[in-house]
């Protein structure tokens, strides 16, 4: 049993990676810059927020195998009409400490436009409980956006592919 362990572990470089350095090259107004357009002139007053839990790792093997995934997170502006302000996009480790910051500034998604940010295999900063918040805005009353993390891994010839799906934190509409 160990010996079988000790072989996928070989085999598995992922298994033991060394955690990656920061991914300060995103840049989403340049990597994205055909779902983008300028942002609205008009008060922003419908806004809200996503939670969205991330694995970047996970115990398999009875927690005696760590399992490392590449996440995708991916905002989409579900409106076909308006355009989806897109405030915030922070990572965060599993003890709630921010990892990273993927906007210098709010960005304006066209509609049915779509932005993402990846995070490979081999930076595991965010752990098993990874997560992200993404806030958002738009001028009027708005198709609620869709938020999800797409993780993708394997260990042998094994390969595993998982959604998790962002959870609404608020929403604040006209006063």
């Amino acid at each position: 049993m160990r010996m079988g362990l000790a072989i996928v572990m070989l085999l598995c470089p992922l298994a033991c990676a060394v955690p990656a350095a920061a991914q300060s090259k995103v840049n989403i107004e340049q990597n994205f810059a055909e779902s983008l357009t300028a942002p609205p002139k008009e008060d922003l007053v419908v806004s809200g927020g996503f939670y969205v839990p991330a694995y970047s790792s996970v115990a398999m093997s009875q927690g005696k195998l760590r399992v490392d995934f590449s996440v995708t997170l991916s905002v989409h502006n579900a409106s076909e009409t308006q355009p989806l302000v897109v405030k915030r996009i922070a990572y965060f480790d599993t003890a709630g400490k921010q990892v990273e910051s993927y906007l210098k500034a709010p960005v304006a998604l066209k509609p049915l436009a779509t932005v993402s940010i990846f995070i490979p295999t081999d930076d595991v900063r965010g752990g098993t409980g990874a997560n992200f918040l993404v806030d958002w805005a738009a001028t009027g009353e708005i198709a609620e956006p869709a938020v999800e993390a797409l993780m993708v891994g394997g260990v042998a010839n094994a390969h595993y592919a998982f959604i998790s799906q962002g959870r609404p934190t608020r929403t604040v509409g006209k006063k």
